[in-house]
């Protein structure tokens, strides 16, 4: 696993280890797209769930309101996916 270190002071990103492994054609292309989102349409699309749990809820109806509640964890898990991506990605060292 390569090792990742961040200079606070001028926000650079250095990656060691990290040209030692490969990444397929098939992980940088979700690499590519995923980097693409902005990160805070995963939040938003967290909080949206959540308030459409609670509205669900509110309207007595339970069932929809467990299932729309149970999509927060996938969105957050994407967003923080897509964060990693964006800070420590394979792109930082291929350059295709």
């Amino acid at each position: 696993m390569a090792a990742v270190t961040v200079n606070y002071p001028t926000g650079r990103v250095q990656t060691r280890g990290a040209e030692k492994q490969s990444e397929g054609r098939v992980a940088r292309g979700i690499e590519h797209y995923a980097a693409q989102a902005p990160s805070d349409w995963f939040l938003w699309a967290a909080g949206a769930s959540v308030g459409g749990a609670l509205t669900l809820r509110c309207l007595r109806r339970k069932e929809g309101a467990q299932f729309v509640s149970q999509w927060v964890a996938p969105f957050m898990l994407l967003g923080g996916y897509n964060k990693i991506v964006k800070v420590a990605g394979s792109d930082r060292v291929h350059s295709s």
